[in-house]
């Protein structure tokens, strides 16, 4: 194999990274207007656009056999820049920006980075997560925290850009209460260093059996999104965590 195609996936974690740190740039000032998008909303398409190429490394390292410790640990230290430091970074400035949020709840907010490294070292280590995971992977909390922060920074307006006309916000602004967010925030970043068993959604035949919890979590993301936009993600992965519990 020759250095250019060993190297395809490592080049791709790190368009993971690069994504990662544009999210973190945006979610600087999270309700400047930058074009026709606010802050928050470069944010997470920067999150989302690390989750394709999370998945794309995955792919491209399978498809050429490119497998290396080197590329292990940078794809680990890629995901907790993209699904554990920026999102956190994100509702760390919306609970600072929010009229009325007490800004001590923002420091909350650090718990969820430290939590994805340790969930991170723990998979790199842990034989067991082959067919499953043992905690709530990081791109999951990263997904959950796109739909939290659309749902809370909606109320403030500049939610066009994404089509969202759900009924669902009228609950953002319980969403930042800290005797609703805080206990949210702690409950999430500890689904991660948890010993709960999580089913992976990769498909190994296409039938329904074996496959029933992974068949309908594509079928009710497709419906949650089309019916509440952005905020569904929260809703997605509450659903997944009910499905584990289930099994």
């Amino acid at each position: 194999m020759n250095v250019i195609t060993k190297n395809i996936p490592n080049s791709i974690t790190c368009l993971n990274l690069l994504a990662g740190f544009a999210s973190l740039i945006f979610g600087a000032d999270p309700f400047a207007m930058h074009g026709s998008m606010a802050g928050w909303q470069w944010a997470v398409l920067f999150i989302g656009v690390a989750a394709v190429a999370d998945f794309a490394d995955g792919f491209m390292a399978r498809l050429l056999g490119a497998y290396s410790e080197l590329g292990k640990q940078l794809d680990s230290l890629s995901d907790n820049v993209s699904f554990g430091v920026a999102p956190a970074f994100l509702m760390f400035n919306i609970f600072r920006n929010y009229p009325g949020v007490p800004e001590w709840m923002a420091w909350v907010c650090l718990i969820i980075p430290v939590c994805g490294a340790l969930r991170l070292a723990r998979f790199n280590i842990d034989t067991r997560q082959s067919e499953e995971f043992i905690g709530l992977p990081i791109p999951a909390n990263a997904i959950f925290w796109i739909g939290y922060a659309a749902c809370v920074a909606s109320s403030l307006g500049s939610s066009a850009a994404f089509g969202e006309s759900s009924g669902i916000y009228i609950w953002s602004g319980m969403l930042t209460l800290p005797a609703v967010a805080v206990p949210i925030i702690i409950i999430e970043a500890l689904l991660m260093v948890c010993n709960m068993r999580m089913f992976s959604l990769k498909f190994k035949t296409f039938g329904w059996k074996g496959n029933g919890r992974r068949w309908i979590i594509l079928i009710a993301s497709a419906v949650l999104l089309i019916c509440f936009g952005l905020p569904a993600f929260s809703l997605i992965i509450i659903l997944y965590l009910l499905l584990s519990i289930k099994n």
